[in-house]
Order: structure tokens, then sequence, then C-alpha cells
């Protein structure tokens, strides 16, 4: 069969040959100057007979030409007959021939034809008349495989195909063309995607502080009211629902209904908040969600993760994990203020037990430390102290927003010589040496990060929203996104593992400064455990008229501020927008961000500006909009009051583009 096949390929060829021969139109060029050159030398008969040969030739070739086209259309329209018996049978694909130059047809069998719904003769049609969008491009460069599939009649094909190049002067391309139909491959395919498990974990947030003083009627009567809310939901999915802990359930469901839970942005969300317990508190909710698993149990530790996610985020919102990426929904609202220190009493424990483990400890903030990451790394040092371990200080003196508090510390001569580069960190570390992060839970913003990849044992104290891109793996973790400050939880730590005479004067002073600077002097993120940690810190000996005097400007830079605010522009009513075209000060921005909400009407600010070729932008909120989830699709980071985020190789025209397109995506959500 295989030799047969040969001797016919080798027969369509030469037929191929003999039909597309060269055209002839050359000769008669020549013949009509043989009768110009004639008429020239005055020999008119001459031209007068090479004329009349010219024109019968020219008129025999015409009448040539027309009936070698109609054998050529008779040999396409009969040769795939022979290709099909070289299949032993008919075609099982429909089946078109094109010329790729026009993509005009020169033959269909009749399952194409059917395939169109087109009946009768297609030839000389472009085959994009017949299947609307469908090109021969790929042929012409070589390939056998169209790179999309077709939809012809409500059917998935996929068309492969083979090119043919005559042998003549004119290089005639062909095209065969063969339709696989996949419709019902891809109905099973796309039923095998949408029955794929989803597992979720629903955790009522605050159940402690909704059940607080509670009689037990009184909670088995919110237990019932919560139990129905989650009920009612999880009934329009279908799926299974089981109560795990008094405060925890599992739902299962199939990822064909996870559409319309995102596009409904888990409305549990909000129904849960009409549960309100005596003392006026509406109950919270999160979800963690774990999809494309290879199994129930990745599923599951997907969905584990995605609800730590949403609590480290302040909850009151759904995490989807897939094998990825994260993707969050709502959260919109303020991170609850909770009144319980067991959390900083097991980390001050678990932190103390592996400083003393350690060889060396390493304390490190995020790049451009400010006050609040140079506080916190204070406190971390003092319990250092207490065990008797030195510690080091990972800080850039030649960039960071801490500059005159950097400079009263090292004069104490406890720190001395604590601050070391991030270079010489990384010749000092060893197996034994521990880092502890403070002030930000990102490996990208950290003030060193080859420091970071090096040690195995990492702890982090920080109060920023959590990020999809968290440093991982971590040892002893105390994040908390409803503190005020990373200072604030460095001095629940203190409270728990030192005593007051371990407690040098610069250490509280450091802390209450960390504090007062990102609660904008008590005005913005506080709680009670906030003035509690302030109290702490004023009985160890620091000063508020000190701390004041760490957060002065001078008259320039005081002046520099307000022109930013002066440069500021209202959007949406409510939100104030500074795009300078200049370079300045991190901390006069972030101080004119601040500045610009004591204008009545201004719940949110932003200011942006260049720093080399990226741009910086510092963002302050007072009222609804959370800056965190604005600034989070641009890669910034932080909390609901207060948020940042840079720009690298945008200016600040494109970055005040896409802040405003952020904007807007999180208020039309």
């Amino acid at each position: 069969m295989g030799s047969c096949a040969i001797e016919e390929a080798e027969t369509l060829n030469k037929k191929f040959q003999k039909l597309l021969r060269p055209s002839r139109g050359a000769y008669f060029i020549l013949l009509a100057i043989f009768c110009g050159a004639s008429l020239l030398a005055g020999e008119y008969w001459l031209a007068a007979g090479e004329s009349v040969v010219t024109l019968v030739v020219l008129l025999i070739h015409k009448v040539n030409k027309k009936r070698r086209d109609r054998q050529l259309v008779k040999y396409l329209q009969s040769a795939p007959n022979t290709l099909e018996s070289m299949g032993q049978g008919d075609s099982p694909f429909p089946a078109v021939l094109v010329r790729l130059g026009d993509n005009g047809i020169v033959w269909s069998n009749a399952k194409f034809e059917a395939m169109t719904g087109i009946a009768g003769d297609m030839v000389e049609r472009e085959i994009n008349d017949v299947i609307p969008g469908m090109t021969t491009d790929w042929l012409a460069i070589g390939k056998t495989q169209c790179p999309q599939n077709i939809t012809v009649g409500g059917r998935i094909f996929r068309v492969y195909g083979t090119s043919i190049r005559a042998e003549d002067t004119r290089g005639t391309m062909l095209g065969v063309l063969y339709f696989s139909d996949l419709t019902e491959l891809y109905r099973v395919r796309d039923e095998y995607i949408r029955s794929r498990p989803v597992v979720a974990i629903i955790l009522i947030d605050n159940y402690e502080e909704l059940t607080k003083n509670l009689t037990e009627s009184g909670i088995s009567t919110l237990n019932a009211r919560l139990n129905d809310t989650i009920t009612k939901w999880t009934e329009d999915y279908h799926g299974l629902y089981r109560r795990m802990e008094r405060n925890r359930f599992l739902f299962i469901f199939e990822k064909r209904d996870l559409r319309r839970a995102t596009e409904d942005k888990f409305s549990l969300l909000e129904d849960i908040h009409a549960i309100v317990n005596p003392a006026g508190l509406p109950a919270s909710i999160s979800l963690g969600l774990g999809v494309d698993g290879e199994n129930f149990e990745e599923n599951y530790d997907f969905a584990a993760l995605s609800l730590e996610m949403a609590l480290s985020r302040g909850g009151d919102q759904a995490v989807i994990k897939d094998r990825f990426n994260f993707s969050f929904y709502g959260g919109k609202n303020r991170e609850a203020d909770y009144s319980s220190k067991v959390r900083s009493r097991v980390t001050a424990n678990s932190l103390m037990e592996l400083i003393g483990q350690s060889s060396h400890v390493f304390i490190m903030g995020h790049r451009n430390a400010d006050l609040d990451a140079v506080g916190a790394a204070m406190g971390i040092g003092c319990l250092c102290r207490k065990k008797g371990k030195k510690f080091k200080i990972v800080l850039d003196r030649d960039n960071n927003a801490a500059k005159r508090l950097v400079e009263e510390i090292v004069k104490v001569p406890e720190y001395q010589d604590v601050f070391i580069s991030g270079q010489e960190a990384l010749l000092m570390c060893d197996n034994h040496s521990i880092l502890v992060v403070v002030d930000t839970n990102r490996p990208d913003q950290v003030e060193y990060k080859p420091l970071l990849e090096a040690i195995s044992k990492i702890c982090i104290v920080d109060h920023h929203r959590r990020a999809a891109d968290y440093i991982s793996p971590v040892v002893v973790n105390l994040h908390e996104p409803y503190a005020s400050s990373a200072s604030e939880l460095t001095t629940e730590l203190l409270t728990y593992a030192v005593e007051k005479q371990d407690v040098l004067p610069i250490e509280a002073k450091s802390l209450l400064a960390g504090i007062c600077m990102d609660t904008k002097n008590f005005n913005v993120r506080t709680g009670e455990r906030t003035f509690e940690a302030a109290a702490v810190l004023r009985r160890l000996g620091a000063d508020p008229v000190d701390v004041k005097m760490l957060l002065q400007n001078d008259f320039q830079d005081t002046m520099e501020k307000y022109q930013i605010i002066k440069a500021a522009r209202l959007y949406r009513q409510e939100i104030a927008v500074a795009a300078l075209p200049t370079t300045t000060n991190r901390v006069l921005a972030a101080q004119a961000a601040d500045e610009i909400l004591n204008i009545s009407g201004i719940t949110a600010s932003f200011v942006l500006y260049p720093d080399g070729d990226q741009t910086i932008i510092s963002a302050r909120s007072i009222g609804s909009a959370n800056v965190q989830m604005i600034l989070e699709p641009l890669g910034g980071g932080g909390n609901a009051a207060t948020a940042g985020a840079q720009l690298q190789n945008t200016p600040v025209k494109d970055a005040l583009d896409r802040l405003v397109a952020s904007i807007d995506r999180f208020y039309e959500s």
C-alpha cells in the first residue's frame, strides 16, 4: 500500500507540473518587438506578416489557456478522490483545497459542504466568506495546525493542513485543510472542569467577642442565627455543608458555582453583619477557598492557607487560593479591634526561647526605615539584652526616615555599634542565626533581601495587611493587622518578657515615637490596646514632649510640605490627589498626605512623586476608602488607613492614570 501511495503522489506531481506551466507572455512581447523593428526599418510587408502571425499565435494561446484552466479545475476537483482512495475509503474529515494567495476555494468534499451548510459549487469562493474569520496565514509560514480552533454551526473544529508548492515560475501555493470535530471532547473537558471540587472553610472572625458575657441561652440563640444565615447561603450552591467547631464550618461544592459566588462578591460577608449581639457588635466572617488542587487534601490545604491570609488581612473577606495565585473579595471594612492579648503572650515566650538558642540575632525593618520600624527594632533589641544575647539592627544609615532618632540612639553606650549594613550582617550570620523582621511582611520591601534569603529562622512582627507575596516560611509570627503599629505589638511583647528596669529610656522613647507616627498622634487606627501600650511606655520613661520634637520639621521642610498640599486636586468629591512633577522627601510626602486629611470633606489622600525611574505613592484615609486595597493592584501594601506603593519604570503621569483606574474599581466593585 505504501508503494502505491508513492506512485500516486509522483503522478500527482507530474500532472501539476504539466498543468501549471509558466506563462508565454514574454514570447509575445518579443514578437511585438520584432514587428516594431520591421516598421522602423521600412519593411512594411514584413511587419504586416509578422503581425498576422503574432495575432494568430496569440489567439491559439488564449484558446489553449482556457482549455488548460478547465483541465486544471477538473483535475483539482478529482484529485482529492485519488487522495481519499489512498486512505482505503472516503475522507473521515471535512476537507477543502484552497489557493494560499487569495484564499480561493478550488475544491471541497461533501462533508465540508455539510459542515458549512452551503450546498452546491464552492469553487472560487473565498474560505473566509464560507467560514468567517478563517485564514490560511499559518499554512503559508509552514505550520500544519491552525493556532486557534474554529467554530462552525455551534461545533468546535481543530484545523490541520498541508501546503503544496507548484514547480512553476509563479510559485503557486495550494493548501489542503482538514477539519477535526472536537466538540464532544471539549464538552467532556468543560464538564470535568465545572465539576471539580472547591473546598471552603468558613470562620466567624469575632466569635469570642460576640459571645462574651452572654448566657448559655444567649449563646445558643446566637449560634442558631449564625448557622441559619450560613446555611441559607450554602443552599444555593448544592454542596456539602458541615459544622466543624463552634465557629468554624466546612463547605464543599462544585467549581461551576464558584463563578456565581464571585460575581455575587460572596454576599454572605454582608449578610452576616445583620447579626448583632446584645452589646451592639456585628458578626464578621472570613472564607478561605481552595481550588484546582490535585485532590481534596490539597484543596483543603489551599483553603486553610486562604483563611490564614484572610485573617492576617483583618478578616471580613473571602480569599481564593489556586495553584498559582490568591484572589481577594471583600475586606473593605476596617479591621476590628480585639482586646485579647493571648497571642502576644504566647509569641513573647516563643520569641524569647528562640533568642536564647541563637548565636546571632539580626533585626531588620523595611527599606527607608521610619520611626515605627526603628522603634520596633529597639524593642526587639531590649528582649535580646534581657537574654544576654548580642544583636545587630540592619539599617541604611544614609537612607532612612528616622535619622534624628538614630543619632540619639547611637549616643547610648548599649547601642554604639548596633547599627550595621546588610552586607556586614550577611558576613556575620551563620546556621544558628535568627532574623527578626519588623514593620513589613513582604520580602521585596525588607532592608536587605539577601540576608532574608540567607537565614532560615525568621520571625515577623508586623501590623500591615498581608500581601500575596509574604515572607515564608516563618518560625514565629506576630502579625496583627488591627494593631496601630509594629511598635505597639513590640511593647506588648515587652510587658510579658521583661521587667521595668530592663527597658532603657531611649528604647521606650523609640517605641512611643513609632506609635505616635503611625497613629498621627493617636488620631487614627487607635484602640484600647494602643493607649495601654502608650501608658506602659510612659511609665518606662518615654517623654511625649521629646517624641513631639522628633516629629518636628524645620522651616524649609514645612514650606515644601504645604507646596505639596497646594498641588492637590479633588477627585470624586472626597479624594485629594497630589501628583508632583519633581521629587521630594518621603517623610514630607507622608506628612502632606496626613495634613490633607485635616481638610473638611476629604476622606482619602494620595501623594505621587518621581524618584529616579520609579514613582512613589503615599496614601492615607480616614473614611470608607481602604487605601491598601486601592494600592494593592499597583504592587503596594499597608493597611486600610495607611498605605504606599512604588511603581518601577513608570512616570508620574502613567502612575496617576493607573491610580485613578484603581480608585474607580474600588468604588465600583
